[in-house]
C-alpha cells in the first residue's frame, strides 16, 4: 500500500497539453505512473499568462475522464494561457501539473476545406469551402477560419489510372471554384485539398476524398 507522500506522486496526472483544431480547444493529460491512477478524478484549472488567479472548469471539477473542453475559455485567441490538472483518489490530493504555454491564434491546427465535386465532360469543377471555427456570428452562424487567417487551398488531383498515392498539385490560391480541364474521358479521378496558412507557413491534413468519372 502506497504512504500518501507516494500516492501524491503516483497519482499525479502526466503531459497535460493543450490538442486544438480551428479553436475547437481540450486540455489532454494522462494518469499518473500508478496502476491505483486508473481510478483517481480530476480537477482543471486555466488562467492567461500573466493572471495571479486560476479560474475553475466547472465541467471538469472531480471527473474520471483525461481531456477537458476549454474551447469558450480560450476564445480570447491571441492570449496565451495556461492549463493545470490534479488528482484525486482515497483522499489524497496530488501536486497540481502545469501545461505549456498555449496560444490558440499561433497554435491551433487548421483543418482541410470541404471538397465538393462536379464534373462535366473533360472538366471537373471543385468548389471548396473554408473549415469552421466554434465561435458564431450574433446571428447564429458559425465563424470561417478565413475571418482570422488569411488562407489559401491547395488542390491536388490523383488519376487512378497511374497511381492511387501520386497526388498533382493543380492549383493554390483564394478561389473557392476551381475548374480542371483537358481530362481524359472515362478515367478516374480523385480531388484533395489542403488549407495553408501562409503567416504561421503550415498545412492542414488532406481532405477526405472526391472522385469521379468523366
Amino acid at each position: 500500500v502506497l504512504e500518501n507522500q507516494d500516492l501524491q506522486d503516483a497519482i499525479k496526472p502526466q503531459k497535460v497539453e493543450f490538442h486544438s483544431l480551428n479553436f475547437n480547444t481540450t486540455l489532454h493529460w494522462q494518469p499518473g505512473w500508478a496502476r491505483e491512477a486508473r481510478d483517481a478524478l480530476y480537477f482543471v484549472q486555466y488562467k492567461v499568462y500573466g493572471q495571479r488567479t486560476w479560474q475553475n472548469k466547472d465541467d471538469c471539477w472531480g471527473i474520471p475522464s483525461h481531456v477537458c473542453d476549454l474551447t469558450h475559455e480560450t476564445s480570447d485567441i491571441q492570449e496565451p494561457y495556461y492549463g493545470r490538472v490534479r488528482a484525486t483518489l482515497a483522499g489524497v490530493y496530488s501536486n497540481w501539473s502545469l501545461s505549456c504555454r498555449f496560444t490558440p491564434w499561433r497554435e491551433t491546427m487548421i483543418g482541410p476545406p470541404v471538397v465538393t465535386v462536379v464534373h462535366s465532360n473533360k472538366s471537373i469543377i471543385v468548389k471548396l469551402q473554408a473549415p469552421h471555427s466554434p465561435y458564431k456570428r450574433k446571428r447564429g452562424s458559425k465563424i470561417t477560419m478565413t475571418n482570422y487567417y488569411d488562407l489559401l487551398y491547395q488542390v491536388f488531383i490523383i488519376n487512378n489510372l497511374l497511381d492511387e498515392q501520386h497526388r498533382v498539385l493543380v492549383y493554390e490560391g483564394k478561389d473557392k471554384v476551381i475548374k480542371i480541364q483537358d481530362l481524359r474521358p472515362g478515367v478516374s479521378y480523385c480531388i484533395v485539398a489542403k488549407t495553408y496558412v501562409p503567416v504561421l507557413d503550415r498545412s492542414s491534413a488532406y481532405s477526405s476524398r472526391q472522385c469521379t468519372v468523366l
